[in-house]
């Protein structure tokens, strides 16, 4: 799609809990494109057991090294090429479950609330440094993962809608908007932030 607008794009297949991928994912980009200016760590996973008590340690490990690890050893990485540019800018993905909490999703809450505060440790760490790091935190949004987990029932999908006071669940083009804004030098005074894309939701 990039290539038929009249973009450059290039692929490349990274697992994020593995560094020497993340390593050589930015590797290849800088040397196809020459420098790094913006990133977005967008890769996570959802934990399927509810139960706090039930959910075991490979569970913990899965979600925990997706969500958090990945993120972690991204802008390790990322940061390194930003810092040789003298510029960039970051932005992770967290959710609203970052901000507030759910009682069906402990660990991916966890994970959410550890993607806002080493996203803000890192903007504080690198704010001098020309780099930008933020975090956009959507609530429900209409992807694949969200028809899984209502199954394609109509009834599911109103109630997850309701939950939002805005009376809709979120399109993926909301939340690219918003990643493209913190990306961009419209929000070249803005670090450290947690920008929701919730219809309301946190507001409650």
């Amino acid at each position: 799609l990039i290539k038929e607008a009249g973009g450059e794009a290039i692929f490349v297949q990274a697992d994020v809990i593995k560094e020497a991928d993340v390593k050589a994912m930015v590797d290849k980009a800088v040397s196809v494109f020459g420098r790094l200016d913006i990133a977005f760590n967008n890769a996570g996973t959802v934990g399927e057991n509810p139960s706090l008590i039930e959910q075991t340690e490979a569970e913990y490990d899965r979600i925990m090294n997706v969500n958090v690890k990945g993120v972690w050893l991204s802008m390790k990485h990322e940061i390194a090429q930003m810092l040789k540019q003298g510029s960039g800018a970051i932005v992770n993905m967290a959710s609203a479950y970052g901000v507030v909490a759910f009682p069906t999703f402990p660990l991916y809450t966890a994970s959410k609330h550890a993607v806002v505060g080493l996203t803000k440790a890192a903007a504080l760490q690198y704010a001098k440094a020309g780099i930008r790091i933020n975090v956009v935190a959507p609530a429900v949004i209409e992807t694949d993962m969200f028809e899984a987990a209502t199954g394609g029932q109509d009834e599911a999908k109103a109630y997850m809608a309701g939950l939002h006071p805005i009376g809709r669940i979120g399109t993926p083009l909301e939340v690219a908007n918003a990643v493209l804004f913190l990306s961009s030098d419209l929000a070249s005074f803005v670090t450290g932030e947690t920008l929701m894309v919730d219809g309301g939701f946190v507001a409650q």
